[in-house]
């Protein structure tokens, strides 16, 4: 476990990154509805978006690093500490883009961490 630690909190950031560009990229992109006249110039401008792109690279590394988290300890362990990406987006969208974060959300992340806790220890 001790060894996989490093690359699950890599893992953990580059997903978070990565789900915080993509958000970015759909705000510059605005709201849309799928359809068969939008369908090519939706794709075009999300294909051309530095932030999708941006967000796109991070998943493939991330992958990359879960694949050797995987290779290294239970999934049945692993998995779990993903729930960690919970925490790392919630206060990146409220550094960065401004979301907001409730009190209810606070509750919400503090109930994720004790899970975290409870099966890092297990």
């Amino acid at each position: 476990m001790n060894v996989a630690l490093p690359l699950i909190l890599l893992c953990v950031l580059l997903n978070s990154v990565a789900q915080l560009l993509l958000k970015e990229a759909m705000n510059r992109i605005g709201h849309f509805t799928f359809s068969l006249t939008h369908i090519i110039p939706i794709g075009i401008q999300v294909a051309t978006n530095p932030f999708f792109m941006a967000g796109l690279i991070c998943y493939v590394f991330s992958l990359v690093v879960w694949l050797l988290v995987l290779s290294r300890i239970d999934v049945s362990i692993a998995f779990p500490l993903n729930s960690i990406s919970f925490i790392v987006c919630a206060f990146g969208a409220y550094i960065w883009l401004g979301e907001s974060l409730s009190f209810m959300r606070i509750v919400g992340i503090v109930v994720i961490m004790t899970g975290v806790l409870l099966v890092t220890n297990s």
